[in-house]
């Protein structure tokens, strides 16, 4: 069942929910795509579990926002709409960012964590010498395609011929880019509370994913309490297209451990 959600002031995102009995699994999407980057992985999942997704605003069907936001807000606003009182949460990249900010936040909530490439509040020196830059040189000359292809030069590094599912998730996420700037808030700094965790957790990175996020990955690992560290060997920032069925894994072996 698809619908919009209600978040704050007059703002909804679209939203999916396959239905199904258990702890539900919600799959939250990176900043380099929306939701349809789980569609490798749905189907598999939906068979055992009710799944939710869920496109952040301004990403895919969900319009873009017309007020303040966090990401950790709004995935608590989307758990209430479908009376969700306790998930595990699947976050790749800036999902995985939100879905750690909930597990520190609130932790009753989170029955358990799959990251996936993930992101993380308060950790500096995730972006490449010379990209903000770059990226507003060619935001200014309106050159959409020569963001697409420094993008995929830095999180794309395992793709071939063109990449063009990489490339088409990327350039869709640009909208999101540009027009949740100026209302998104960030959520409160979680990298040095790590250790406050308390949900069953795997985490993911990339083997060719760009090196600044491959360390931040393996640090993140260390800090969370008893997370096991996987290394996918096939991927890069695209893990849900590169390896759907390692992802798929991952998130079964966490679902699998929770009561």
């Amino acid at each position: 069942m698809e619908t919009m959600v209600k978040v704050s002031g007059t703002d909804e995102v679209w939203a999916e929910d396959t239905g199904g009995s258990g702890t539900p699994l919600v799959l939250l999407h990176p900043g380099v795509g929306d939701s349809s980057l789980w569609d490798g992985v749905l189907p598999g999942l939906a068979a055992r579990h009710r799944v939710i997704r869920y496109d952040v605003r301004g990403y895919g069907r969900s319009p873009a926002p017309t007020a303040r936001y966090s990401l950790v807000a709004d995935l608590a606003a989307v758990l209430d709409h479908f009376g969700i009182r306790r998930a595990v949460l699947a976050g790749s990249s800036m999902g995985g960012s939100a879905a750690l900010s909930l597990a520190v936040a609130d932790p009753g909530r989170v029955a358990g964590l799959a990251l996936f490439v993930p992101g993380v509040t308060g950790y500096e020196g995730l972006e490449p010498a010379g990209f903000v830059q770059e990226l507003e040189r060619l935001a200014t000359a309106g050159d959409t395609e020569g963001i697409v292809a420094l993008g995929l030069g830095i999180w794309g590094r395992a793709g071939t011929d063109g990449d063009p599912h990489a490339a088409a998730a990327l350039r869709a996420a640009l909208r999101g880019w540009f027009t949740n700037h100026p209302h998104q808030v960030p959520d409160a700094p979680v990298f040095d509370r790590l250790g406050e965790v308390t949900a069953p957790s795997v985490l993911a990175l990339g083997e060719l994913d760009q090196p600044e996020v491959v360390r931040c990955n393996e640090e993140m690992a260390a800090r969370i309490p008893g997370c096991r560290l996987v290394r996918l060997a096939g991927s890069d920032h695209f893990p849900t297209l590169r390896e759907p069925e390692a992802v798929t894994a991952v998130i079964e072996d966490v679902a699998a451990g929770v009561g």
